[in-house]
Protein backbone atom coordinates (compact mmCIF):
# COMPACT_ATOMS: atom_id res chain seq x y z
CA UNK A 1 0.00 0.00 0.00
CA UNK A 2 1.59 3.78 -0.90
CA UNK A 3 0.75 4.47 2.51
CA UNK A 4 3.49 2.65 3.97
CA UNK A 5 5.79 4.88 1.49
CA UNK A 6 6.89 8.33 1.38
CA UNK A 7 3.97 10.62 -0.80
CA UNK A 8 3.27 8.26 -3.97
CA UNK A 9 4.52 8.94 -7.44
CA UNK A 10 1.54 11.05 -9.25
CA UNK A 11 1.38 9.02 -12.30
CA UNK A 12 0.92 5.76 -9.91
CA UNK A 13 -2.45 3.60 -11.33
CA UNK A 14 -5.45 3.86 -8.83
CA UNK A 15 -8.54 1.31 -8.48
CA UNK A 16 -10.79 3.77 -8.54
CA UNK A 17 -12.26 6.45 -11.19
CA UNK A 18 -13.40 9.60 -9.53
CA UNK A 19 -13.19 10.68 -5.94
CA UNK A 20 -16.19 10.25 -3.69
CA UNK A 21 -16.13 13.37 -2.24
CA UNK A 22 -18.58 12.98 1.53
CA UNK A 23 -16.57 15.99 3.28
CA UNK A 24 -19.10 18.60 3.37
CA UNK A 25 -22.86 18.49 4.14
CA UNK A 26 -24.35 19.15 0.45
CA UNK A 27 -27.69 16.70 -0.04
CA UNK A 28 -27.36 17.26 -3.63
CA UNK A 29 -23.77 17.17 -4.33
CA UNK A 30 -24.91 13.34 -2.60
CA UNK A 31 -27.26 12.88 -5.41
CA UNK A 32 -30.28 13.47 -3.65
CA UNK A 33 -32.55 15.51 -5.69
CA UNK A 34 -34.04 18.58 -5.30
CA UNK A 35 -37.74 18.59 -4.26
CA UNK A 36 -39.87 19.65 -6.85
CA UNK A 37 -41.98 21.90 -5.51
CA UNK A 38 -39.64 24.17 -4.41
CA UNK A 39 -37.99 24.11 -7.97
CA UNK A 40 -41.26 24.61 -9.59
CA UNK A 41 -42.16 28.19 -7.83
CA UNK A 42 -38.47 29.03 -8.12
CA UNK A 43 -38.56 28.45 -11.86
CA UNK A 44 -41.64 30.57 -12.15
CA UNK A 45 -40.46 33.41 -10.09
CA UNK A 46 -37.53 33.38 -12.06
CA UNK A 47 -39.54 33.48 -15.30
CA UNK A 48 -43.02 34.11 -14.49
CA UNK A 49 -44.14 33.77 -18.08
CA UNK A 50 -43.83 29.71 -16.44
CA UNK A 51 -47.70 30.83 -15.10
CA UNK A 52 -49.04 30.77 -18.32
CA UNK A 53 -47.85 26.94 -18.63
CA UNK A 54 -50.40 24.52 -17.98
CA UNK A 55 -47.86 21.76 -16.66
CA UNK A 56 -47.42 24.12 -13.28
CA UNK A 57 -50.05 22.95 -10.44
CA UNK A 58 -52.44 25.60 -9.63
CA UNK A 59 -50.71 25.85 -5.96
CA UNK A 60 -47.18 26.20 -7.89
CA UNK A 61 -48.79 29.52 -9.49
CA UNK A 62 -50.66 30.83 -6.88
CA UNK A 63 -47.44 30.79 -4.50
CA UNK A 64 -44.98 32.35 -7.13
CA UNK A 65 -47.51 34.75 -7.83
CA UNK A 66 -47.68 35.60 -4.33
CA UNK A 67 -44.23 36.10 -3.64
CA UNK A 68 -44.04 37.83 -6.84
CA UNK A 69 -46.10 40.40 -5.46
CA UNK A 70 -44.08 41.58 -2.38
CA UNK A 71 -40.83 42.19 -4.98
CA UNK A 72 -40.86 45.63 -6.16
CA UNK A 73 -41.62 45.59 -9.88
CA UNK A 74 -42.63 42.54 -10.05
CA UNK A 75 -39.07 40.98 -10.38
CA UNK A 76 -36.51 38.82 -7.88
CA UNK A 77 -33.84 41.24 -9.19
CA UNK A 78 -35.33 43.76 -6.73
CA UNK A 79 -33.68 44.66 -3.76
CA UNK A 80 -35.61 43.72 -0.54
CA UNK A 81 -35.45 45.10 2.93
CA UNK A 82 -32.09 44.43 4.50
CA UNK A 83 -33.59 42.26 7.18
CA UNK A 84 -35.91 40.28 4.84
CA UNK A 85 -39.33 40.21 2.80
CA UNK A 86 -41.95 40.89 4.89
CA UNK A 87 -44.57 38.49 3.99
CA UNK A 88 -41.50 35.82 4.09
CA UNK A 89 -40.86 37.00 8.08
CA UNK A 90 -44.76 36.72 9.16
CA UNK A 91 -44.22 33.38 7.36
CA UNK A 92 -41.44 32.21 9.38
CA UNK A 93 -42.63 33.44 12.47
CA UNK A 94 -45.63 31.14 11.91
CA UNK A 95 -43.27 27.99 11.06
CA UNK A 96 -41.78 28.66 14.62
CA UNK A 97 -45.19 29.04 16.34
CA UNK A 98 -46.62 26.16 14.83
CA UNK A 99 -42.94 24.09 15.38
CA UNK A 100 -43.34 24.95 19.19
CA UNK A 101 -46.95 24.15 20.02
CA UNK A 102 -48.42 27.99 20.10
CA UNK A 103 -45.46 29.91 21.47
CA UNK A 104 -46.00 33.31 20.21
CA UNK A 105 -43.13 34.24 17.35
CA UNK A 106 -43.25 37.92 16.35
CA UNK A 107 -41.77 38.53 12.74
CA UNK A 108 -40.17 41.44 14.35
CA UNK A 109 -38.01 39.54 15.50
CA UNK A 110 -36.70 37.73 12.48
CA UNK A 111 -33.84 38.43 10.53
CA UNK A 112 -33.39 37.09 7.13
CA UNK A 113 -29.68 36.86 5.55
CA UNK A 114 -27.53 34.87 3.36
CA UNK A 115 -27.59 31.56 5.26
CA UNK A 116 -27.52 31.24 9.16
CA UNK A 117 -24.04 31.23 9.39
CA UNK A 118 -24.41 35.35 8.32
CA UNK A 119 -26.75 35.68 10.91
CA UNK A 120 -24.45 34.04 13.57
CA UNK A 121 -21.46 36.21 12.19
CA UNK A 122 -23.38 39.35 13.07
CA UNK A 123 -24.42 38.24 16.15
CA UNK A 124 -20.82 37.37 17.27
CA UNK A 125 -20.18 40.86 16.29
CA UNK A 126 -22.95 42.34 18.83
CA UNK A 127 -21.54 40.14 21.62
CA UNK A 128 -18.22 40.59 21.25
CA UNK A 129 -16.65 44.01 22.70
CA UNK A 130 -12.84 43.38 20.67
CA UNK A 131 -11.84 47.23 22.46
CA UNK A 132 -12.78 45.91 26.13
CA UNK A 133 -9.47 45.86 28.21
CA UNK A 134 -10.65 42.34 29.23
CA UNK A 135 -11.00 39.93 25.95
CA UNK A 136 -14.87 38.52 25.60
CA UNK A 137 -14.88 34.68 25.36
CA UNK A 138 -17.45 32.55 23.84
CA UNK A 139 -18.05 29.18 25.46
CA UNK A 140 -17.91 26.46 22.20
CA UNK A 141 -18.38 22.75 22.14
CA UNK A 142 -15.58 20.66 21.57
CA UNK A 143 -16.06 19.23 18.85
CA UNK A 144 -17.68 21.79 16.59
CA UNK A 145 -17.39 22.80 13.37
CA UNK A 146 -13.97 24.56 12.19
CA UNK A 147 -15.50 27.56 10.23
CA UNK A 148 -17.15 28.63 13.46
CA UNK A 149 -14.58 28.32 15.42
CA UNK A 150 -12.52 30.59 13.36
CA UNK A 151 -15.04 33.29 13.29
CA UNK A 152 -15.23 33.93 16.71
CA UNK A 153 -11.65 33.89 16.28
CA UNK A 154 -11.60 36.55 14.10
CA UNK A 155 -14.11 38.98 16.12
CA UNK A 156 -11.73 38.97 18.52
CA UNK A 157 -12.86 36.65 21.18
CA UNK A 158 -11.33 33.69 23.37
CA UNK A 159 -13.13 30.72 22.64
CA UNK A 160 -13.82 28.64 25.70
CA UNK A 161 -14.13 25.11 24.96
CA UNK A 162 -16.48 22.75 26.62
CA UNK A 163 -16.45 19.15 26.23
CA UNK A 164 -19.10 16.70 24.79
CA UNK A 165 -18.94 13.68 26.45
CA UNK A 166 -18.97 10.81 23.88
CA UNK A 167 -19.15 7.79 26.13
CA UNK A 168 -22.52 9.37 26.90
CA UNK A 169 -23.64 9.49 23.21
CA UNK A 170 -21.98 12.88 22.77
CA UNK A 171 -23.96 14.38 25.84
CA UNK A 172 -23.78 17.59 26.99
CA UNK A 173 -23.37 17.93 30.71
CA UNK A 174 -23.68 21.03 32.84
CA UNK A 175 -20.60 20.06 35.42
CA UNK A 176 -18.43 20.66 31.84
CA UNK A 177 -19.73 23.95 31.00
CA UNK A 178 -19.03 25.08 34.63
CA UNK A 179 -15.35 23.68 34.98
CA UNK A 180 -15.10 25.74 31.57
CA UNK A 181 -16.49 28.61 32.33
CA UNK A 182 -14.60 29.10 35.34
CA UNK A 183 -11.82 28.83 33.63
CA UNK A 184 -12.11 30.92 31.17
CA UNK A 185 -13.05 33.55 33.65
CA UNK A 186 -9.53 33.62 34.98
CA UNK A 187 -8.39 34.91 31.20
CA UNK A 188 -11.44 36.57 29.47
CA UNK A 189 -15.23 37.40 30.36
CA UNK A 190 -17.85 35.30 29.01
CA UNK A 191 -20.58 36.86 27.43
CA UNK A 192 -22.22 33.52 25.23
CA UNK A 193 -22.45 29.83 25.25
CA UNK A 194 -22.89 28.80 21.56
CA UNK A 195 -24.99 25.29 21.42
CA UNK A 196 -25.36 23.53 18.20
CA UNK A 197 -28.14 20.78 18.45
CA UNK A 198 -28.42 18.81 16.43
CA UNK A 199 -25.23 18.17 16.84
CA UNK A 200 -22.15 18.66 14.23
CA UNK A 201 -20.26 16.66 13.45
CA UNK A 202 -21.51 14.13 16.23
CA UNK A 203 -24.96 13.81 15.21
CA UNK A 204 -26.69 13.61 18.90
CA UNK A 205 -29.26 15.43 20.24
CA UNK A 206 -30.31 17.11 23.18
CA UNK A 207 -33.16 15.67 25.29
CA UNK A 208 -35.26 17.96 26.71
CA UNK A 209 -34.34 17.90 30.91
CA UNK A 210 -30.86 18.61 29.29
CA UNK A 211 -31.89 21.68 27.57
CA UNK A 212 -33.55 22.85 31.04
CA UNK A 213 -30.10 22.28 32.65
CA UNK A 214 -28.44 24.29 29.89
CA UNK A 215 -30.64 27.54 30.46
CA UNK A 216 -30.58 27.58 33.70
CA UNK A 217 -27.23 27.40 33.72
CA UNK A 218 -26.61 30.47 31.36
CA UNK A 219 -29.31 31.94 33.60
CA UNK A 220 -27.54 31.47 36.48
CA UNK A 221 -24.50 32.50 35.05
CA UNK A 222 -25.72 35.37 32.85
CA UNK A 223 -24.97 34.08 29.48
CA UNK A 224 -26.07 34.37 25.70
CA UNK A 225 -27.64 31.53 24.52
CA UNK A 226 -26.28 31.11 20.89
CA UNK A 227 -28.61 28.20 19.68
CA UNK A 228 -27.67 26.79 16.15
CA UNK A 229 -30.73 24.80 15.03
CA UNK A 230 -30.29 23.90 11.28
CA UNK A 231 -30.57 19.99 11.45
CA UNK A 232 -33.84 20.37 13.35
CA UNK A 233 -35.71 18.57 10.68
CA UNK A 234 -33.06 15.77 10.28
CA UNK A 235 -34.05 13.81 13.73
CA UNK A 236 -33.86 9.80 12.95
CA UNK A 237 -33.08 8.17 16.38
CA UNK A 238 -35.62 5.96 18.08
CA UNK A 239 -37.72 7.38 20.37
CA UNK A 240 -35.65 11.32 19.73
CA UNK A 241 -37.51 14.53 19.48
CA UNK A 242 -36.13 17.79 18.53
CA UNK A 243 -37.09 20.57 21.23
CA UNK A 244 -36.13 23.91 20.58
CA UNK A 245 -34.49 26.08 22.90
CA UNK A 246 -37.26 28.98 22.86
CA UNK A 247 -39.90 26.48 23.11
CA UNK A 248 -38.19 25.07 26.58
CA UNK A 249 -37.09 28.73 27.75
CA UNK A 250 -40.60 29.40 27.22
CA UNK A 251 -42.38 26.67 29.82
CA UNK A 252 -39.40 27.30 32.21
CA UNK A 253 -41.48 30.02 34.29
CA UNK A 254 -41.53 33.53 34.29
CA UNK A 255 -38.15 34.59 36.14
CA UNK A 256 -36.75 32.56 33.76
CA UNK A 257 -38.42 32.39 30.23
CA UNK A 258 -38.79 36.96 30.18
CA UNK A 259 -34.97 37.35 31.34
CA UNK A 260 -32.82 34.69 29.49
CA UNK A 261 -31.10 36.04 26.29
CA UNK A 262 -31.18 33.84 23.12
CA UNK A 263 -30.69 34.02 19.37
CA UNK A 264 -31.61 31.18 17.57
CA UNK A 265 -30.67 30.26 13.72
CA UNK A 266 -32.58 28.21 10.84
CA UNK A 267 -31.36 27.22 7.17
CA UNK A 268 -32.72 26.27 3.89
CA UNK A 269 -29.72 24.29 3.46
CA UNK A 270 -30.15 21.71 5.81
CA UNK A 271 -33.12 19.05 6.19
CA UNK A 272 -35.03 17.52 3.58
CA UNK A 273 -34.67 20.98 1.15
CA UNK A 274 -30.65 20.78 1.13
CA UNK A 275 -30.72 23.74 -1.11
CA UNK A 276 -27.01 25.09 0.14
CA UNK A 277 -26.42 27.46 -2.90
CA UNK A 278 -29.26 29.37 -2.71
CA UNK A 279 -28.08 31.22 0.88
CA UNK A 280 -30.91 31.50 2.66
CA UNK A 281 -31.36 31.50 6.70
CA UNK A 282 -33.05 33.44 9.73
CA UNK A 283 -32.17 34.12 13.17
CA UNK A 284 -35.04 34.66 15.51
CA UNK A 285 -33.90 37.09 18.91
CA UNK A 286 -35.58 36.28 22.22
CA UNK A 287 -35.64 38.90 24.97
CA UNK A 288 -33.33 41.31 23.59
CA UNK A 289 -33.60 44.70 25.66
CA UNK A 290 -35.30 47.16 23.07
CA UNK A 291 -32.50 49.56 23.17
CA UNK A 292 -29.91 46.06 22.20
CA UNK A 293 -32.86 45.31 19.59
CA UNK A 294 -32.58 48.19 17.84
CA UNK A 295 -28.76 47.96 18.04
CA UNK A 296 -29.13 44.67 16.61
CA UNK A 297 -31.66 46.37 13.32
CA UNK A 298 -29.30 48.86 12.62
CA UNK A 299 -25.92 46.23 12.64
CA UNK A 300 -28.02 44.20 9.97
CA UNK A 301 -28.93 47.22 8.10
CA UNK A 302 -25.29 47.74 7.17
CA UNK A 303 -25.33 44.69 5.18
CA UNK A 304 -27.65 44.57 1.92
CA UNK A 305 -30.45 42.91 1.35
CA UNK A 306 -30.40 38.55 1.35
CA UNK A 307 -30.68 37.02 -1.85
CA UNK A 308 -34.00 37.24 -3.30
CA UNK A 309 -34.08 33.33 -4.14
CA UNK A 310 -33.28 32.59 -0.51
CA UNK A 311 -35.43 34.36 0.77
CA UNK A 312 -38.10 32.17 -1.31
CA UNK A 313 -36.64 29.11 -0.13
CA UNK A 314 -37.06 29.92 3.52
CA UNK A 315 -40.75 30.39 2.44
CA UNK A 316 -41.00 27.25 1.08
CA UNK A 317 -39.63 25.95 3.82
CA UNK A 318 -41.33 27.65 6.30
CA UNK A 319 -44.68 26.82 4.70
CA UNK A 320 -44.40 23.51 2.01
CA UNK A 321 -47.58 21.73 0.65
CA UNK A 322 -50.22 21.12 2.96
CA UNK A 323 -52.94 17.94 2.00
CA UNK A 324 -55.16 18.58 -0.24
CA UNK A 325 -53.00 20.60 -2.22
CA UNK A 326 -52.39 19.82 -5.71
CA UNK A 327 -48.69 19.86 -5.35
CA UNK A 328 -49.20 17.59 -1.58
CA UNK A 329 -48.82 14.48 -3.16
CA UNK A 330 -45.12 14.49 -4.68
CA UNK A 331 -44.16 16.53 -1.95
CA UNK A 332 -44.71 14.60 0.90
CA UNK A 333 -43.27 11.37 -1.33
CA UNK A 334 -40.17 13.25 -1.94
CA UNK A 335 -39.28 13.96 1.52
CA UNK A 336 -40.32 10.76 2.87
CA UNK A 337 -38.05 9.06 0.51
CA UNK A 338 -35.14 11.33 1.77
CA UNK A 339 -35.73 10.58 5.01
CA UNK A 340 -35.79 6.81 4.19
CA UNK A 341 -32.68 6.95 2.67
CA UNK A 342 -30.94 8.44 5.65
CA UNK A 343 -32.26 6.77 7.87
CA UNK A 344 -31.17 2.86 5.80
CA UNK A 345 -27.63 4.75 5.23
CA UNK A 346 -27.30 5.33 9.09
CA UNK A 347 -28.02 1.73 10.04
CA UNK A 348 -25.78 0.78 7.05
CA UNK A 349 -23.25 2.81 8.64
CA UNK A 350 -23.62 1.04 11.81
CA UNK A 351 -23.56 -2.41 10.88
CA UNK A 352 -19.81 -1.57 9.13
CA UNK A 353 -18.25 -0.05 11.79
CA UNK A 354 -19.53 -2.98 13.67
CA UNK A 355 -17.79 -5.13 12.10
CA UNK A 356 -14.71 -3.41 11.70
CA UNK A 357 -11.45 -3.45 14.47
CA UNK A 358 -10.36 -0.14 15.91
CA UNK A 359 -13.58 1.62 15.37
CA UNK A 360 -16.34 2.81 17.39
CA UNK A 361 -19.54 5.08 16.97
CA UNK A 362 -22.16 6.64 18.86
CA UNK A 363 -25.76 6.15 17.89
CA UNK A 364 -26.48 8.21 14.85
CA UNK A 365 -29.83 10.02 16.05
CA UNK A 366 -30.22 13.41 13.99
CA UNK A 367 -28.15 16.00 11.44
CA UNK A 368 -26.06 14.58 8.73
CA UNK A 369 -22.86 14.05 9.92
CA UNK A 370 -21.51 10.50 11.76
CA UNK A 371 -18.06 11.41 14.06
CA UNK A 372 -16.64 7.84 14.69
CA UNK A 373 -13.56 6.83 17.04
CA UNK A 374 -10.74 5.71 15.28
CA UNK A 375 -8.32 3.05 17.92
CA UNK A 376 -5.10 3.79 16.81
CA UNK A 377 -2.07 1.77 17.68
CA UNK A 378 1.02 3.13 18.98
CA UNK A 379 2.93 2.05 16.11
CA UNK A 380 0.46 4.08 13.89
CA UNK A 381 0.33 7.20 16.47
CA UNK A 382 4.34 7.12 15.93
CA UNK A 383 3.91 6.81 11.73
CA UNK A 384 1.84 10.00 11.97
CA UNK A 385 4.58 11.56 14.30
CA UNK A 386 7.13 11.11 12.38
CA UNK A 387 5.67 12.75 9.65
CA UNK A 388 4.79 15.66 11.81
CA UNK A 389 0.84 15.25 11.24
CA UNK A 390 -2.29 14.03 13.52
CA UNK A 391 -3.09 10.73 13.12
CA UNK A 392 -7.00 11.08 12.17
CA UNK A 393 -5.68 13.57 9.67
CA UNK A 394 -2.58 11.46 8.09
CA UNK A 395 -5.44 8.26 8.53
CA UNK A 396 -7.78 10.89 5.89
CA UNK A 397 -5.22 11.36 3.52
CA UNK A 398 -4.34 8.30 3.03
CA UNK A 399 -7.70 7.04 2.28
CA UNK A 400 -7.61 9.96 0.04
CA UNK A 401 -4.70 8.79 -1.41
CA UNK A 402 -5.97 4.90 -1.59
CA UNK A 403 -9.44 4.73 -2.55
CA UNK A 404 -10.54 8.30 -3.14
CA UNK A 405 -12.57 8.70 -0.79
CA UNK A 406 -12.62 12.17 0.78
CA UNK A 407 -13.80 12.67 4.73
CA UNK A 408 -12.29 15.31 7.38
CA UNK A 409 -10.20 14.12 10.20
CA UNK A 410 -11.49 14.74 13.95
CA UNK A 411 -8.77 16.95 14.47
CA UNK A 412 -10.13 19.95 12.40
CA UNK A 413 -13.14 20.05 14.77
CA UNK A 414 -11.60 19.47 18.30
CA UNK A 415 -11.66 16.60 20.42
CA UNK A 416 -10.29 15.04 23.24
CA UNK A 417 -6.38 14.53 24.13
CA UNK A 418 -5.14 11.59 22.55
CA UNK A 419 -8.61 10.77 20.72
CA UNK A 420 -8.72 10.48 17.07
CA UNK A 421 -12.20 10.86 14.76
CA UNK A 422 -13.74 11.08 11.30
CA UNK A 423 -16.32 13.15 10.11
CA UNK A 424 -18.58 11.30 7.27
CA UNK A 425 -21.59 12.70 5.06
CA UNK A 426 -24.63 10.69 5.38
CA UNK A 427 -26.86 11.99 3.50
CA UNK A 428 -26.48 10.61 -0.01
CA UNK A 429 -27.94 8.49 -2.73
CA UNK A 430 -27.66 4.62 -0.89
CA UNK A 431 -25.62 3.44 -3.65
CA UNK A 432 -23.29 6.07 -2.90
CA UNK A 433 -23.08 5.72 0.84
CA UNK A 434 -22.52 1.91 -0.27
CA UNK A 435 -19.58 2.75 -2.16
CA UNK A 436 -18.11 4.56 0.09
CA UNK A 437 -18.05 1.91 2.99
CA UNK A 438 -16.43 -0.40 0.79
CA UNK A 439 -14.04 2.11 0.18
CA UNK A 440 -13.46 2.69 3.86
CA UNK A 441 -13.80 -0.82 4.97
CA UNK A 442 -11.12 -2.34 3.03
CA UNK A 443 -8.78 0.59 3.53
CA UNK A 444 -9.55 0.38 7.37
CA UNK A 445 -8.98 -3.32 7.37
CA UNK A 446 -5.93 -3.38 5.63
CA UNK A 447 -4.28 -0.33 7.77
CA UNK A 448 -5.64 -1.94 11.07
CA UNK A 449 -3.49 -5.08 10.08
CA UNK A 450 -0.77 -3.51 8.91
CA UNK A 451 -0.37 -1.07 11.85
CA UNK A 452 -1.08 -3.71 14.41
Amino acid sequence: MSFLKEISPLDERRNYNEVLDLSSGDLHRGGIKPITFVRQVLAACFYPALLEDDSLPLDVKQRAESLLRECDGGSIGSYTDSSGITKIKHCVSQFITRRDGGVPSSPDNIFIKSGSQTALMIMLKLLIHSKDSCQTGVLIPVPTYASFTLAVEEQGAAIIPYHLCEEQGWMLQVEELRKALHTGRKTCNPVALYICNPGNPTGHIQSRKSIEEVIRFAAEERLFILADEVYQSCVYGDDTEFYSYKKVLSEMGSTISSTVEMASFNSVSKGFMGECGLRGGYMELVNLDPAVKQYASRLFSTRSCPPVVGQIALDLMADPPKPGDPSYPTFSEEVQAIKNTICKNTGRIQEVFAELPGISCQPLKAGFFVFPCLHFSLKAIKWAKKRQMEPDMLYCLCLLEETGLHVRPGCEYGQRKDSHHIRLFVATQENIMEDALQRLKTFHTRFMKEFS
